[in-house]
C-alpha cells in the first residue's frame, strides 16, 4: 500500500511538471521577447504599434508595426471567411453522408493535406493559384466592382487576396478533420431522436449534430485561425512583401505584408541593434495577438456558448 501511494505522488507530481512546463515555455518566451525588444519601445514608446512607417535606412530610423498587424488580422479573417464553410461542408460530408467504400480513403486525404509543407502551398501559390486568382476572380472583381474600395487598384496577384486564399486553403485539413470527429462523436441518440419527430436530414445536420458539437467546432476554428495568425512562408511568397511609409492598404488587390512575413523577410538582414529590436518587438506584438485570440475564443465558449468542462449547459 506505501509504494502505490508512493508510485501515484510520483505519478501526479510528474504529470503535473508536464503540465506547468507549457506555461513556463510561454512564459520563457514572452520574457525573451519582451527583455530583446526593449531598445525598439524605450525609442519609439507606443508608436511602434500604432506607426505605419518601417524605415531602416541609418540615421532615419523609424518603425511600426500597425501596417502588418493590419496584414495579419484582415488575411485570417478572410481565410476564416473562405476556409472554414468549406471545412464544415467536408466535416459533414465525411461523417454523415460519404459512403463507407470511399471514406476512409478521403479521410486520410484531408489529414495528409494538413502534412504538407507550406512552403509547397507557397510555390503551388506563386506558380499556379496566383494566375487562376487574378484572370477568373480579381479582374472580373476590378472590372464590376472596382468602385469599392476594397476591389479598387490594379490586379497582378501577389497581394493580401491571393495570400488570403492561400491561408483558407491550408487551414482546411485543420477544421474539417477536428470538426469531422467532433461530429463523429456526437451519440446516435440525439439523431435518432430527431428523426423520430419527422426531420429531415439537413434539419438534423442544422439543429441537432451541429449544435451539439457546437464548441468543439468553435475550438477547430480558433485552430485554424491560429495557423493563419502565424503562417510564414507560403504567405510570404504570394502576398506581394509591401514594406516602408505606405504599407497600410486598403484594396484586398493591393501588396501587403503580416507580422510573420515581415519577420521572416527582415530579421536575417538587420543591421542595426534597433533593427533587430524592431523584428523581436514585432514578435512579441505578434504572440500577444495570439494570446488575445485565445482568450477571447476561452470567454465565448464559456460565456457566448454556455459550454464548461466539454458540455453545453
Amino acid at each position: 500500500m506505501d509504494r502505490r501511494i508512493t508510485g501515484d505522488r510520483f505519478f501526479k507530481a510528474a504529470v503535473a511538471v508536464i503540465a506547468a512546463s507549457a506555461l513556463v515555455i510561454l512564459v520563457a518566451t514572452l520574457i525573451v521577447l519582451a527583455s530583446r525588444s526593449i531598445l525598439v519601445f524605450q525609442t519609439f514608446g507606443f508608436n511602434f504599434i500604432t506607426g505605419t512607417s518601417w524605415n531602416a535606412v541609418l540615421g532615419r530610423e523609424a518603425y511600426g508595426v500597425l501596417p502588418y498587424i493590419q496584414g495579419t488580422l484582415v488575411t485570417s479573417a478572410i481565410a476564416l471567411l473562405i476556409g472554414v464553410p468549406l471545412s464544415l461542408g467536408i466535416a459533414i460530408f465525411l461523417a454523415e453522408m460519404c459512403p463507407k467504400k470511399i471514406r476512409t480513403p478521403l479521410n486520410y486525404l484531408v489529414e495528409l493535406l494538413a502534412a504538407v509543407p507550406s512552403v509547397i502551398y507557397g510555390l503551388w501559390g506563386l506558380f499556379v493559384l496566383r494566375f487562376w486568382v487574378l484572370d477568373y476572380i480579381q479582374i472580373p472583381l476590378n472590372k464590376y466592382l472596382g468602385w469599392i474600395p476594397v476591389f479598387s487598384g490594379t490586379p497582378f496577384g501577389l497581394d493580401v487576396f491571393t495570400a488570403s486564399i492561400i491561408l483558407a486553403i491550408m487551414i482546411i485539413p485543420t477544421v474539417a478533420s477536428v470538426s469531422r470527429e467532433v461530429i463523429t462523436a456526437v451519440p446516435d441518440s440525439i439523431r435518432e431522436g430527431a428523426y423520430s419527430i419527422g426531420a429531415t436530414k439537413w434539419e438534423v445536420i442544422r439543429n441537432w449534430v451541429l449544435s451539439y458539437g457546437k464548441s468543439g467546432i468553435f475550438g477547430a476554428i480558433i485552430l485554424g485561425l491560429g495557423r493563419a495568425v502565424g503562417e510564414t512562408m507560403a504567405v510570404t511568397m504570394v502576398i506581394g512583401n509591401a514594406v516602408g511609409p505606405n504599407a497600410m492598404f486598403t484594396s484586398l488587390f493591393s501588396p501587403g505584408q503580416t507580422l510573420p512575413s515581415l519577420i521572416a523577410n527582415g530579421y536575417i538582414d538587420s543591421q542595426t541593434p534597433l533593427e533587430t529590436s524592431a523584428y523581436v518587438g514585432a514578435a512579441l506584438v505578434l504572440i500577444i495577438i495570439s494570446i488575445i485570440i485565445n482568450v477571447i475564443a476561452y470567454l465565448m465558449v464559456t460565456r457566448l456558448l454556455k459550454v464548461k468542462g466539454g458540455a453545453v449547459e
